[in-house]
């Protein structure tokens, strides 16, 4: 959602932030303001630095212009690389890597740029470069692109040799779960699977974003949670479920098949409730429609075959609404596009859904867009599109601000100002490139839009089907238990 920029209703004043920026870039190239060059080269590469992690490409690209510092060379490839210039930043990257200062920082950017390529087994030299040379996070990255590598390759002696000489952290409990991950699909026990989480559990526990380590914390227990059910060890998976966090996107998977294994010890009452809990989360979620599904069971199994037939009504019934909600989602995609009905109706600024508190995960349409963000083309095509709406916002401020500025020079014109039909035609050329910078921009968002919107057709239509799936089952379940109940209404027949 775009923050709207109204002009100041005092007449004869306007506040112009485009022409305050401008005028600070000029009072800082003024002679005596640095106390020296290198001074002035940090100020410039900061600012650079700040407009590419803040999403401000034109102003980094207007800055990078003017950088001479050590740093300029990477920092004008990095604007190129996000400006679009991609075959000019590989090859500055690729320059940077190989000279005789060789940069770790530079070798990173290559490798990922190769990787977003498609060419994984080019970026390994240039990963295992910055293993060797970079520190810190760099280089955590980097050993787990390699061990994803060798992962990949069926190598998962070399990959967890590769593990181990990373720090604890977010990235060595990532490569940990992934080879979790083989080893449960590869091995026919899943202890090998089970001791890769429990490293990667204590490696999570040395994260500093809180945020991170949660999220992944979760999804590692939800997973050894899983495992520990699927091998009959129900105990094990009461423990590692119950840990789960009670807000969280995973939470209802968590909770579904924490009530499965209590279910499987015999304690159904405990089972319910953790279903219960489930139930309140939106269907979006793993594990939703399954705890509705699992109530109904809960209560057959534990005698109460009345309340099973209505635990099933009601999960047909909230099955069938919820197929309602994603034709009207449906229908709201087609009428006003994706990027409007998904995400600025979610609430969730520029597609920065992962910053919302845990109280909007209880809300559908967030619970929706979530769940399509799983996604990495959705991803990309949300942020792809958020950068397009930004800049016609930039754009659309600018015109604005050199509207005022030209109210006020042509009110200074009145006054007899020398050089003002100069300044004047100069900035009527500008509002002219302006113009045809809105329209070039607004032409990109419509095909973005275009193909936001097919992904998000798609993803509804997919879950659209889920929904029918599950009212299907319930139907099916309902139809048993009633032929149950007349079977039991039976007289007994003599011998």
């Amino acid at each position: 959602m775009i923050r709207q920029h109204g002009q100041c209703a005092r007449p004869g004043r306007f506040r112009h932030r485009g022409i305050g920026r401008r005028l600070l870039v000029l009072v800082m190239l003024l002679p005596g303001f640095a106390s020296a060059e290198s001074d002035l080269d940090r100020l410039h590469a900061g600012i650079v630095r700040y407009a590419l992690d803040t999403g401000d490409l034109p102003r980094a690209v207007l800055m990078a212009r003017t950088l001479t510092g050590d740093d300029a060379a990477f920092l004008r490839a990095r604007v190129a690389y996000a400006s679009g210039r991609r075959a000019l930043a590989i090859q500055s990257f690729a320059s940077l890597a190989s000279g005789p200062q060789a940069q770790p920082r530079a070798a990173l950017l290559l490798a990922r740029a190769r990787v977003a390529q498609g060419h994984p087994d080019a970026a390994l030299p240039w990963f295992r470069q910055v293993a060797a040379r970079g520190f810190g996070s760099a280089r955590q990255e980097a050993l787990y692109a390699i061990a994803t590598q060798q992962r990949l390759a069926g190598d998962s002696e070399a990959a967890g040799r590769t593990l181990a000489a990373m720090e604890p952290g977010y990235w060595s409990a990532l490569g940990y779960q992934n080879l979790a991950t083989d080893y449960a699909n590869n091995d026919h026990s899943s202890a090998r699977a089970l001791v890769a989480l429990r490293v990667a559990l204590a490696m999570v526990g040395a994260e500093t974003d809180p945020s991170r380590a949660r999220d992944l914390r979760d999804r590692l227990l939800l997973q050894a949670g899983y495992l520990s059910y699927r091998s009959n060890d129900f105990d094990k998976a009461v423990g590692f479920l119950s840990k789960v966090s009670l807000e969280g996107p995973v939470t209802p998977e968590a909770l579904y098949f924490h009530g499965l294994a209590l279910s499987a010890q015999g304690n159904q009452r405990a089972a319910l409730q953790s279903w219960h809990r489930a139930k309140k989360f939106p269907l979006a979620y793993p594990g939703a429609s399954d705890a509705w599904l699992g109530t109904g069971r809960g209560y057959d199994l534990a005698g109460y075959l009345g309340q099973a037939g209505e635990a099933y009504l009601a999960a047909n019934a909230a099955f069938e609404s919820e197929q309602v909600t994603l034709r009207k989602l449906t229908d709201t995609v087609r009428a006003q596009g994706a990027y409007e009905a998904l995400v600025a109706n979610a609430g969730a600024s520029e597609g920065a859904w992962f910053l919302s508190g845990s109280g909007t995960l209880r809300q559908p349409r967030q619970a929706y867009l979530m769940a399509f963000l799983e996604d990495a083309g959705a991803q990309a095509a949300v942020a792809r599109l958020a950068t397009l709406v930004g800049l016609e916002a930039r754009v659309s401020r600018e015109r604005q601000d050199l509207g005022v500025l030209a109210a006020e020079l042509r009110r200074a014109g009145r006054s007899g100002a020398p050089g003002l039909d100069r300044v004047t035609q100069a900035l009527t050329r500008h509002s002219a490139l302006l113009e045809d910078m809105t329209s070039a921009l607004g032409a990109l968002q419509k095909a973005s839009g275009a193909e936001l919107d097919r992904l998000a057709l798609a993803f509804l239509g997919e879950q659209d089907r889920r929904m029918k799936v599950a009212s299907d089952k319930t139907e099916q379940q309902i139809a048993h238990l009633y032929d149950y109940l007349a079977l039991q209404a039976l007289p007994e027949q003599a011998p």
